[in-house]
């Protein structure tokens, strides 16, 4: 499955000297962040944010954390340059999620980094291609034409809680056994990290528990996990890959779903253009709001990191859905 996007790391971001990677400081709170491999913590190169914050947060002032993608970049475009591939080299351990960046896993496969965190094996990947849902009159071939655009394992596990905590869980018992010295405190950050999320997948299952309508549409499909976990359904107008232009039969059929289902609200991303969003909802007369798929922070962001964004995306799908 090749769905993608931007990130944008959390913490401060500097330019990382001969690496050249974007590099974020630790939850330590450090002022300068070093280069992958130059300096006396455990050293990993994160791919991007969502990994990064794993990283970040449960190896706290252990750590040196860097970032292969570049803020506002979007991750599956990412090209690794011969200086990042060198500083990747030197790094102690590289977190990634296979199949997401194809540059990254290339990278990761010729590199010699003994500790390799995959989080692609850390939980299961789903095919989210058959979420849509008929109604009778809707035209069938658009119905297979979409199906065939969206049957792809799914990357973005990041967006359901539970899914990240196993993520989570994985990728401590990793730095555990990488780092046995600091294993204790891993473990603890581990547990604590698990516990927030956990806290956070109650308030989406409150919070979306009782609404007028189950259906949401998205700019594209990076919400297949969080629709599942929560009882709703996904519509998205671009498939997995944001860039995709959707065909005409695929408007029309959004547009007469919208009506079937109650829908409100057509969400759009930050980072990938809105245009054909805006379109589809002055056409079908919804309205627009932001649904982050949280491959980055920025200045436009409405959080200052994971949990910040996945609470607005909350307050976002209430608004939309008619939370009660």
């Amino acid at each position: 499955m090749n769905a993608r996007r931007r990130l944008i790391p959390t913490a401060v971001v500097t330019a990382l000297g001969l690496a050249a990677l974007s590099a974020c400081s630790s939850d330590s709170g450090s002022d300068t962040a070093s280069a992958a491999g130059n300096t006396d913590k455990f050293d990993v190169v994160a791919s991007f944010y969502p990994m990064q914050f794993l990283a970040e947060q449960i190896g706290g002032d252990h750590v040196n954390v860097s970032t292969l993608t570049e803020p506002g970049q979007e991750p599956h475009d990412l090209e690794i340059s011969a200086k990042q591939t060198a500083a990747l080299q030197e790094s102690d351990a590289v977190l990634y999620l296979k199949t997401l960046q194809p540059a990254v896993d290339e990278a990761v496969e010729q590199s010699g980094v003994k500790t390799k965190i995959d989080a692609a094996t850390l939980t299961k990947l789903e095919d989210h291609g058959e979420t849509g849902h008929a109604h009778e009159g809707e035209e069938e071939h658009a119905e297979e034409e979409h199906a065939e655009e969206e049957s792809a394992l799914d990357p973005h596990v990041w967006l359901d809680p539970v899914k990240y905590a196993e993520v989570a869980e994985g990728v401590g018992a990793a730095l555990e056994k990488a780092d046995p010295d600091n294993a204790a405190d891993y473990k603890k950050n581990t547990a604590a990290l698990v516990a927030k999320l956990n806290t956070l997948n109650t308030d989406f299952e409150d919070g979306l528990k009782n609404t007028d309508t189950k259906v949401f549409f998205t700019n594209h499909s990076a919400f297949g996990y969080l629709a599942e976990r929560y009882g709703l359904t996904q519509e998205s107008i671009s498939g997995l890959d944001p860039e995709t232009e959707p065909s005409a039969a695929r408007i029309k059929e959004l547009q007469t779903e919208a009506k079937a289902d109650g829908v409100t609200t057509v969400f759009y991303e930050t980072l990938v253009s809105d245009k054909t969003a805006k379109t589809l909802a002055d056409d079908a007369g919804l309205k627009t709001d932001v649904l982050d798929p949280l491959e980055g922070i920025t200045d436009k962001s409405k959080g200052d990191d994971y949990f910040g964004v996945m609470q607005a995306n909350l307050t976002a799908l209430e608004k939309a859905l008619g939370a009660k």
